[in-house]
């Protein structure tokens, strides 16, 4: 089975390679349909598996939680109901993976899938293999798979830094590439295909590269340049915020909590999804291995969640929220829970079997709880009988992530005053009084709440690294409008505090953190990567 799974590894990197291993055998076709004789009615279902590649980053095991229990905002603690598995997601929390780490393989795996069959997408189109729709021109179906193809690059470099860069269907075993070589090939990709790309939004091109999805992307890129290149792009981050911004198609929901509905379809702050369905695009899951086995009467669902659930809050997190900041409870399951009356209280069934069901803060430390310490996720609805897959569409991209990276450059370049205005006027939706959602300069560039330190039964008991987190106050912002959005692990690299700082049962594991190493299961399958 291990040499199966090594073998397909290859395949999904470099397609046909069976065939070029086997090039003097003959070829046993066991279907009258080929890739040559197989036509597509239209563009977009080609396009489809390119987007559809995206739903399989997310889930307890790949892209999606790596982000999040790498950080110092989620941890994936073992429980009395199980979630040791080996040890692997401890040592995500712990910073001791190693390149047998499932998460990285299926990570690696579902990028590299999304590549190729953007690659042979891209060469469809250009080959006319592929009907271009009337009205619609042949170069922005394939400017919006290149814009495509960079995004996949994109969280390649930014997951594995050095990495194979291939363009073509050609079997050939690729080479790595340097970070920068990624980096520059996604920039200049992105820059040829934004001429070519729709400026048009809504139902048509929802879940698609646009013009304004492609430079959310861009800007989220340069954001993190000095991460990847060692050069900071503070400039050229906030003119492509400034398109978006200056552009007018976009806009703050009234209501946090109305981006992360199940029907967010048609959201005004959605600049890029991943559509799901509970029906036809499964792979959202978070209730699963979020909440706890009882929860499931608080929502009528029509499954039961994964025991005591894993995926929750630290503490120290926890702590630096604002009591009166709305998004605490938006974003936080916690407290006393209730059957879906809201009367009947939810029971316990493992340590705490039979007596009720109370979320608490403190956890003891990042390795063991008890099945009712942690807030869990409440950001994203649970509808009313709700199914394992949920059908609430993840939002990649949004107005408020535009905004928040316009505020860090300014901030960053020095217009503090400028940024904690944009700040300030993200955070009012969140406050009931108006004085509050008020943010200062002072208070952006200053230390962060975040009280660090290793955690042994509830204490802190090694501050480790005191320093000063500059612009740590910036980093505060970001955590509490973000959780549970993919973006904590980038921004604890890019403030300087993911190979710096402790927190629950972390410590610093040096620098080389900062990536994965890749899988060794791909190093096995290609022996030109290390």
């Amino acid at each position: 089975m291990k040499s199966i799974k090594q073998y397909l590894l290859a395949l999904a990197i470099v397609p046909g390679i069976l065939s070029a291993c086997n090039s003097d055998l003959d070829e046993i076709v066991y279907s009258d349909v080929t890739e040559q004789s197989y036509t597509y009615e239209s563009a977009t279902a080609a396009m489809g598996i390119v987007y559809a590649n995206m739903r399989t980053l997310f889930g307890h095991t790949n892209f999606y939680m790596i982000q999040e229990t790498t950080s110092d905002e989620l941890v994936m603690p073992a429980n009395p109901s199980g979630w040791d598995d080996g040890g692997i997601y401890k040592r995500m929390h712990l910073h001791t993976w190693n390149s047998e780490n499932p998460q990285l393989l299926n990570m690696w795996n579902a990028l590299y899938r999304g590549v190729t069959n953007s690659n042979r997408i891209i060469e469809q189109l250009e080959s006319g293999k592929v009907p271009t729709p009337a009205g619609i021109s042949q170069a922005s179906l394939v400017a919006e798979m290149r814009a495509a193809r960079a995004f996949f690059y994109w969280l390649i470099c930014d997951n594995f830094g050095d990495a194979p860069l291939v363009t073509t269907t050609a079997t050939v075993l690729p080479d790595k590439a340097s970070r920068r070589q990624l980096y520059d090939f996604i920039v200049s990709e992105l820059a040829a295909a934004m001429p070519s790309l729709s400026e048009e939004t809504g139902t048509r091109l929802y879940g698609r590269f646009n013009k304004w999805a492609a430079k959310a992307l861009l800007a989220n890129i340069y954001l993190n340049a000095q991460v990847y290149t060692g050069t900071a792009k503070w400039q050229d981050c906030l003119r492509e915020c400034n398109d978006i911004i200056s552009a007018n198609k976009y806009s703050l929901e009234a209501a946090y909590r109305n981006v992360f509905v199940t029907q967010n379809d048609h959201s005004p702050e959605i600049v890029f999804a991943i559509p799901f369905d509970e029906n036809r695009g499964g792979g959202f899951f978070v209730d699963m291995f979020s909440w706890h086995a009882a929860l499931r009467d608080k929502r009528a669902m029509q499954v039961t969640p994964w025991g005591s659930g894993s995926a929750m809050g630290v503490s120290q997190f926890i702590d630096t929220y604002d009591p009166a900041d709305k998004r605490l409870a938006d974003t936080w399951l916690m407290g006393p829970q209730f059957a879906l009356d809201g009367v009947t209280p939810l029971k316990g069934s493992y340590d705490r079997a039979g007596q009720n069901l109370i979320f608490t803060k403190d956890l003891p430390d990042g390795l063991f709880t008890g099945e009712s310490e942690g807030y869990r996720q409440n950001k994203f609805e649970i509808k009313t009988g709700a199914r394992f897959d949920l059908g609430n569409d993840f939002p990649f991209f949004r107005y408020a992530q535009v905004l928040m990276m316009k505020a860090e450059c300014l901030m960053r370049t020095g217009d503090a005053a400028g940024a904690a205005q944009i700040v300030s006027d993200v955070r009012r939706r969140n406050f009931t009084d108006p004085a509050k959602a008020v943010v200062t300069a002072a208070a952006l560039t200053g230390n962060t709440r975040y009280r660090y330190g290793y955690v042994e039964k509830y204490v802190v008991t090694d501050r480790g690294n005191t320093d000063v987190v500059p612009y740590g106050g910036f980093m505060d912002e970001l955590g509490w409008e973000f959780a549970w959005e993919a973006q904590r692990r980038r921004d604890n690299i890019r403030f300087g505090v993911f190979t710096q700082k402790s927190w629950l049962s972390h410590k610093p594991q040096g620098s080389g953190r900062t990536v994965f190493m890749i899988p060794q299961a791909a190093v096995n399958s290609n022996p030109k990567l290390q």
